[in-house]
């Protein structure tokens, strides 16, 4: 069942592609707040920084949970 989810195709890529993408763009923008923060290029409230890393913590989780166990 778990190998159904992870490699459903959507536009002919597997479910697990995706989720790889996702984490590795949430992780990119968890640094991207902290790096314009502290450059001065933009001022984002650091509230979104930890909502940011929980974020990629969950997609990561699912997405290496899809792999492991299928």
């Amino acid at each position: 069942m778990i190998r159904d989810i992870a490699y459903y195709t959507i536009l002919g890529k597997p479910v697990v592609i995706y989720l790889g993408i996702l984490t590795y763009l949430s992780l990119i923008t968890t640094i991207t707040i902290i790096v314009l923060n502290k450059k001065g290029y933009k001022t984002i409230p650091f509230k979104w920084h930890p909502r940011f890393a929980i974020l990629t913590l969950i997609l990561a989780t699912i997405h290496a949970s899809l792999i492991i166990f299928s």
